[in-house]
């Protein structure tokens, strides 16, 4: 008998026309041979096609695993996963807990160094904040990021105080706190990571952009970066690299898949952990199933695994009691 896999996306996030892409790739590359596709669209508005997954324990029994592919907010911070805990369905990628603390680059920086884990200094800006009390304590030039966002939206690199001033308005268009961090002048890597219990790191990827940073339009609308897969560092900073990817994903209790994205500053050959994505993109130039590939998973291959594991954690959840 055929998995039934419900696939939501679309969704009410600035990243809605990329979970799109990354829908479509998914549901052509799943083996019609192995799967039934049951597709749940979520507008921008926020209603959901043909209905929304009801959060009744058994009230689904239609969907076998549900494939989230929700990039940023309402689908990769937790919410979406805490729906479908309260449906007692499984569901490919991490928790609540995971794709909540994971998303938050506040949160994650903070679990990262609480396990001794690098990441580039930075300062958190909430709405009540002094432009002077921020310029200043971090040389220029920094990039500002909304604290709750992914595919580089709503990021802008300051190189004084008055830019640093019209980042912040811009980044609080998107999130109600902010993050400035110190520029790294340097290299761009990721790394892609799946698995529960014990966690596998794919070989890691440099990011070239075309632009003077990786931002959304060089991802997804001019087509012009390059990446170079695997990444031509030497075999012991790959495996720093895999090493820190799995660390930083068990320190934000990710389980099922997530990608670990780094940067190595130039003038110290120092390697820092930037962000960690848990609906990594998977569309057709996505870098998580490129890298898996690169490691000797093909895409569909890929796809089994990530239901496999999603199969795997709610079995063993299940098995748990909850009264006494």
């Amino acid at each position: 008998m055929k998995q039934r896999i419900a696939v939501i996306y679309g969704g009410r996030s600035g990243e809605h026309e990329v979970s799109i892409r990354s829908a479509k790739s998914v549901m052509e590359a799943l083996d019609p041979e192995k799967y039934k596709i049951l597709q749940y669209f979520i507008s921008k508005e926020g209603k959901w096609s043909p209905r929304p997954i009801v959060p009744e324990p058994g009230a689904n029994q239609e969907i076998d695993v549900v494939f989230p592919l929700l990039h940023g907010t309402f689908g990769e911070d937790g919410t979406v996963q805490g729906l479908l805990e309260l449906a007692d369905l499984p569901y490919v990628g991490p928790g609540v807990l995971g794709s909540s603390a994971s998303m938050d680059k506040e949160v994650m920086k903070r679990l990262a160094v609480q396990r001794g884990l690098p990441v580039v200094d930075y300062i958190t800006v909430r709405g009540a904040y002094s432009l002077e009390q921020i310029c200043g304590r971090l040389p220029f030039p920094v990039f500002v990021k909304p604290a709750n966002l992914g595919s580089s939206v709503g990021i802008s690199k300051a190189r004084n105080c008055a830019e640093l001033e019209a980042a912040i308005a811009d980044a609080f268009r998107y999130d109600r706190k902010v993050i400035v961090e110190r520029g790294i002048a340097g290299r761009e890597f990721e790394c892609s990571v799946m698995g529960n219990d014990e966690p596998l790191a794919s070989v890691p990827c440099e990011i070239l952009p075309s632009r003077e940073f990786y931002d959304y339009e060089d991802k997804y609308l001019l087509d012009a970066a390059r990446t170079v897969v695997p990444a031509d560092v030497t075999p012991e900073q790959s495996e720093l690299i895999r090493r820190l990817a799995v660390e930083c994903y068990q320190a934000v209790e990710c389980e099922g898949m997530a990608r670990v994205d780094f940067l190595m500053e130039e003038s110290t050959g120092n390697l820092y952990i930037n962000e960690v994505n848990t609906i990594p993109g998977f569309t057709s130039i996505s870098m998580y199933p490129k890298m898996w590939e690169a490691s000797g998973i093909p895409y569909g291959q890929l796809l089994d695994r990530l239901i496999g594991y999603a199969v795997q954690r709610h079995r063993a959840k299940s098995a748990l009691r909850y009264e006494r």
